[in-house]
């Protein structure tokens, strides 16, 4: 029996040689086969940040007919403040999850009077948004700032416990070792890409269930892969 207060042992993590090979392929798949969205084509950090809280917990594509008519009626901070809850919720009804809807206008007013309307450069102000936790965060300074941002959700951890084969909680996205594997998984020279890839990967190669691997670029590596 393991003694009272006895800490858990450290869990290695892979070397940055096996975290850049993993990278570098996801990134080499990504140019070849990453999705299209109009949110990726846009520079924009307001509107990548309004799609990114669009996304939560909702399929892409079931994303982008709402997110072009928001971002044509609300393109700005100020526009999204002065709207109407009512028109709004008529809007980003087909999104589903209501109870997110009135946190747009939350964000929209944090950002005129913390910030000048502007969407905020670090973590830490971006976290600080109504309704925008770290993903969201990591999510807008990788894609829309180009900054070497970590992102961490369950289809994250999913694909690090396959690959690498590491331990996780059923809360895989708090862990400690897991976020540290984001963090180093991040790249200065690509940040953009390196977000994009693993997102698209996940969504569409190392899915839940019935992974595709026998198609997936990692299969000489993957832990998973290798155990079957």
């Amino acid at each position: 029996m393991k003694p009272r207060g006895e800490s858990k042992p450290d869990i290695i993590l892979p070397s940055q040689e096996e975290i850049g090979r993993f990278r570098s392929i996801l990134i080499d798949w990504y140019r070849k086969h990453g999705r299209i969205y109009p949110w990726r084509e846009s520079q924009n950090p307001f509107h990548i940040l309004i799609a990114e809280m669009m996304l939560q917990r909702t399929k892409a594509d079931q994303v982008v007919p709402v997110y072009l008519n928001t971002i044509k009626l609300f393109p700005t901070a100020k526009d999204l403040v002065e709207a109407k809850l009512n028109n709004l919720r008529r809007l980003l009804k087909p999104l589903g999850l209501a109870w997110r809807i009135p946190k747009f206008k939350k964000v929209a007013k944090a950002l005129i009077q913390k910030f000048n309307g502007a969407v905020p450069e670090t973590r830490e102000e971006l976290s600080s948004l109504p309704g925008v936790g770290h993903y969201i965060a990591g999510a807008v300074l990788s894609i829309a700032y180009q900054k070497p941002e970590w992102i961490v959700d369950s289809n994250v951890v999913r694909l690090f416990r396959r690959y690498f084969g590491i331990a996780a909680s059923s809360e895989g996205r708090r862990d400690a070792h897991v976020i540290e594997l984001a963090k180093r998984y991040s790249s200065k020279r690509h940040p953009r890409e390196c977000t994009l890839a693993i997102l698209d990967h996940t969504a569409l190669i190392c899915v839940p269930i019935s992974p595709r691997c026998r198609i997936c670029p990692l299969r000489r590596n993957c832990a998973y892969f290798n155990r079957k």
